[in-house]
């Protein structure tokens, strides 16, 4: 298709031949002078005549200047020279943590046809155009930015949540019975409510430090000054040396090493540190119980056990007994700590007398009348076994629960520490053998799990060994470990329970004295599910134990009670054995 051809006018051609119009100084100042006799209407005319629609002259972005320019011109421009640091990383900082996000994370995006708009119109006014004729500097426009509020907000609470710091008051700590001084840590929250209003403003950044957004400061109570005087006059005092304190006659010495495991400095709500003694640990801490029973005899309870005619008769008769108690002991520690030398650093005491809740008069009026359960497993003898075991069994025998009490494996034995009468022995850890102080005590806890098992008492806690060990009842055995995993019922059978413990270098038997609450308890026993095969490891290590390999499974125990020959409740308790794997050592 021939496209028509047009012939060039005399005008078209003189509008292609001309030079840009130039103005010169006296031409500005005549037209400027011209309309300032018209008023302000002829001064807003020059102005528009002088500049056109073009951007003002000198006018700058974050120092990029786009005066002069067109509006497509400075848009290429904003784009060249801002556009980079626009899409860099941002460094921020709150408090003294320092990042780089990405500011498409944060929601951030420059938008330079809106700014320069924006430039635009604040260059065509009235106001502003005659003020460019005789006005002369560098107008700076602030960019206009977009923020994605929601983007935003998640960006800076993930950021808040690396960089906030909890406050953390002054305080004072022993450790191996020396006092440390704990310094005190202003806490710190980024404010997310103001940093948006900061990243706006502040985008885009061409270069400087990290942008420091705004926190909230929690200032701690406990400050340095106040930790300070409490290390010097209260903490370092107190386990300067031991303590000796005297009751009946006997003394009972209390070292810098057992004060500082029990001793401790708190915020008296003044903003003063204070001595705390945990009085209760202390009274049940071993290097301390051990030469209390010396010199404060405690009540006994009465030992019972079963005549010929099965029925429950008293052993030997309680006697009364003196204890120290919480308060008294912490009414007569504390004023010594701060003594010098053994006469200032002496005390006495308080004891008050004690009777026995179990006596030859208390046995029928607590319900405990007859053999209400009783268990016994056998294990191949070892030393450490006779030791543990018989050591756990002592602890455990003599047992009064009255009714509705808990009654707990680690609260009657203790931990199973060197201190406490136990030696090493094999535990499981990890799914496998390994030597730690107290081993073979899970036979005594298997025990009384038995003998509850049967008295039809409420389990509270309890919980398997990871793999099965064959002379335990399938699905009926328990483990203990300090800190971790107790044993404990409640008994709600409505009378006392007396626990005998009976230990010897093969065999534990446990016994529950009481009142049958039900005429029988059965375990019925479902088949082994889910049988898994162990796999084999070697182990080079010196701490190396040996192992057997045994399958893994399931395994369902029903409970049953019988009252009248009829079954009146059931309970079903299941366990999950992980394989035993096969382990040599080489």
């Amino acid at each position: 298709m021939r496209r028509a051809s047009r012939k060039d006018t005399g005008a078209d051609a003189a509008n292609r031949a001309a030079p840009a119009r130039r103005w010169s100084a006296p031409v500005v100042a005549g037209v400027a002078g011209g309309a300032a006799a018209l008023g302000f209407g002829g001064l807003y005319a020059a102005g528009l005549l002088l500049t056109g629609e073009d951007i003002a002259s000198g006018t700058k972005v974050r120092g990029v200047d786009i005066g002069g320019l067109s509006r497509a011109e400075a848009v290429r421009r904003l784009d060249r020279e801002l556009g980079p640091a626009a899409a860099a990383p941002l460094g921020l900082r709150v408090g003294d943590h320092a990042e780089q996000a990405e500011p498409a994370a944060l929601g951030l995006s420059l938008d330079t046809a809106a700014t320069v708009a924006r430039a635009a119109r604040s260059g065509s006014g009235p106001v502003s155009v005659i003020g460019r004729l005789f006005a002369s500097g560098d107008p700076d426009v602030r960019p206009v930015v977009r923020l994605d509020e929601k983007k935003a907000r998640a960006a800076l609470d993930g950021i808040g949540e690396k960089a906030g710091r909890e406050v953390r008051e002054g305080a004072v700590t022993f450790e191996k019975g020396k006092a440390k001084a704990v310094p005190p840590v202003t806490g710190t929250a980024l404010d997310v409510d103001r940093s948006l209003g900061v990243l706006r403003e502040a985008h885009p950044r061409t270069g400087g430090d990290p942008l420091e957004l705004p926190v909230h400061r929690t200032q701690p109570r406990i400050g340095q000054a106040e930790t300070d005087r409490a290390l010097k006059e209260l903490a370092e005092p107190a386990v300067s040396a031991p303590v000796t304190l005297t009751a009946g006659g006997e003394r009972i010495p209390v070292g810098p090493a057992l004060l500082a495991r029990h001793l401790s400095l708190k915020d008296d709500g003044s903003r003063r540190l204070t001595p705390a003694l945990d009085a209760k640990a202390l009274l049940a801490d071993p290097a301390f119980a051990d030469p209390l029973r010396r010199a404060v005899p405690r009540p006994a309870e009465a030992k019972l056990r079963l005549d010929a005619s099965g029925q429950v008769a008293v052993a030997e008769e309680g006697r009364a007994g003196r204890q120290i108690t919480e308060r008294a002991l912490t009414a007569a520690v504390l004023p010594l700590l701060k003594g010098s030398g053994p006469a200032a650093r002496t005390g006495e005491v308080a004891t008050e007398p004690v009777r026995p809740r179990l006596t030859r008069d208390t046995v029928r009026q607590l319900g405990i009348k007859e053999k209400t359960s009783s268990f016994t497993v056998r294990f191949e003898p070892a030393a450490y076994r006779t030791t543990n075991i018989g050591r756990a069994a002592e602890l455990i025998d003599g047992s009064l629960v009255l009714p509705d009490e808990t009654w707990s494996f680690n609260r009657t034995v203790g931990e199973r520490t060197k201190e406490n009468g136990f030696v090493d022995g094999l535990i499981i850890n990890n799914g496998r053998y390994e030597r730690a102080s107290g081993g073979g005590v899970s036979a005594v806890a298997t025990t009384v799990f038995n003998a509850m098992f049967f008295a039809g008492v409420k389990p509270v806690e309890y919980g398997a060994h990871s793999f099965y060990i064959e002379r335990y009842p399938e699905g009926r055995e328990a483990t203990v470990a300090w800190g971790s995993l107790d044993l404990r019922f409640a008994n709600d059978s409505g009378k006392a329970l007396y626990i005998q413990a009976e230990a010897t270098d093969t065999a534990i038997t446990i016994t529950f004295l009481g009142t049958r609450r039900y005429e029988e308890v059965r375990a019925i026993q479902g088949p082994r599910a889910n049988v898994k095969q162990p796999a084999t490891r070697t182990d080079s290590g010196p701490t190396c134990e040996p192992q057997s390999p045994l399958e893994g499974f399931d395994v369902s125990v029903d409970r049953v009670f019988v009252q009248g020959g009829q079954e009146v409740k059931r309970e079903t308790m299941k366990t999950r054995y992980t394989p035993r794997d096969r382990i040599t050592c080489g």
